[in-house]
């Protein structure tokens, strides 16, 4: 077995390698080279925090009583830092910067106000941009708990799901639309989203957007806008090009961070070197057959390696399941229901797939294939290790 970085000998492996000898060469084909050693990190575990103590209950805001009792209902009590910040400013009419990580809050932070505006004025429409089709469906789950029992449309316009249903659904001009860049922009070409009626917008994740390659369509339905709007940009950092979206989008708006710079250090990292004569494949397996490898998270480069790898573990007799462009909407739904449940012990998936889940729990996240960048990597690690808790992420290297 070759040298380990760190030392700690495994027995489904070999982790780590033997220094690099001679000129390091660029890999071909497979993105940025990536010096293993970014791959490994020992875990520090996080500090502990003082509890945030919330300056306002939910029924300090003002909201709709029927809101609020769908909000005890879904089982909200204190104020999350960013709810208890935003829901102010946007109840009094203020655009707004969030600056906080997935798992805060924010999305009640949005919609509670939102919703208390429709309620107030049934003409009021409100368009939500989210960066991935999960992220849109999560946020709708989120809506439809906020606004039982209240008369209150909604329409969700993602891409994988059936055009024409979309389209007869904003006939009937709904109050809130929540949908992907690339579907609303595909409607309001066709002539079928009246961005006229939206003076309400939401921004979530605009990091993830642009990282995704929705630059273009974001500053088209930027300009499509009614330009007197009432606005709300959410992302987890803040750096010039998100800085650039949200100076188009806001007027004088007010900033709220209450996300830290996440470094990932509570996520022990290493790699897995294989040495000449090892099946990949044998070491993934080997690796699941192993107890500590509760609920994992598999990265792979292409769909049709997912897709393989699948078939491959299936027949290994291990509970896997995937999620990647060629499955339709219904169907990377019913992967991810699989995975959050425990149904399943792992979920394979493609970094653009990827984008935007948020799943409790996960024990391990496995690199199968490289990254294409070190933001990737940054961005599939931290699948894991969620809400204070240490997590492990693995990374196959040649």
């Amino acid at each position: 077995m070759s040298q380990m970085y760190g030392g700690r000998p495994r027995s489904y492996g070999s982790f780590g390698g033997s220094r690099q000898r001679g000129p390091i060469q660029p890999r071909r084909n497979m993105g940025a080279y990536i010096a293993p050693s970014r791959y490994v990190q020992a875990a520090q575990k996080p500090e502990q925090e003082e509890p945030y103590q919330a300056l306002n209950t939910f029924s300090d805001f003002g909201l709709d009583s029927q809101l609020l009792a769908n909000i005890q209902r879904h089982g909200y009590t204190l104020p999350t830092p960013i709810q208890d910040q935003a829901i102010p400013e946007l109840m009094q009419g203020k655009d707004v910067i969030g600056i906080a990580n997935t798992g805060t809050g924010k999305t009640a932070a949005f919609l509670l106000p939102l919703l208390h505006k429709v309620i107030q004025d049934p003409n009021q429409g409100v368009l939500i941009l989210a960066p991935t089709r999960e992220l849109a469906l999560q946020i709708t789950e989120e809506f439809r708990a906020f606004a039982n029992r209240l008369p209150i449309g909604v329409c969700v316009c993602i891409g994988g799901t059936n055009l024409d249903t979309q389209i007869r659904q904003l006939k009937k001009n709904p109050h809130f639309v929540i949908g992907t860049p690339g579907r609303i922009k595909d409607l309001i070409d066709r002539k079928a989203f009246k961005t006229s009626l939206f003076t309400n917008i939401v921004l979530d994740e605009v990091d993830r957007m642009l990282d995704i390659g929705f630059r273009q369509a974001i500053q088209f339905l930027i300009a499509q806008l009614p330009p007197v709007r009432h606005a709300a940009f959410f992302s987890a950092t803040m750096n010039a090009d998100t800085d650039a979206i949200a100076r188009k989008l806001l007027t004088n708006p007010v900033t709220i961070q209450v996300s830290k710079q996440e470094f990932n250090t509570h996520i022990e990292q290493d790699v897995v070197k294989l040495l000449p004569g090892q099946n990949k494949i044998d070491i993934l397996h080997g690796m699941l057959l192993q107890t500590e490898f509760k609920k994992v998270l598999v990265f792979g480069r292409t769909k049709h390696g997912i897709n393989k790898l699948e078939m491959t573990l299936s027949k290994l007799g291990v509970r896997v399941t995937s999620i990647h462009g060629n499955k339709n909407q219904n169907a990377r739904q019913r992967s991810l229901e699989a995975f959050k449940r425990g149904h399943v012990q792992a979920l394979l998936a493609t970094d653009v797939a990827a984008r935007g889940i948020d799943i409790d729990d996960v024990t391990h996240v496995i690199n199968y294939d490289e990254p294409q960048s070190y933001d990737d990597y940054v961005h599939r690690i931290g699948r894991t290790g969620r809400a204070g808790k240490m997590g492990k992420a693995l990374t196959f290297v040649m």
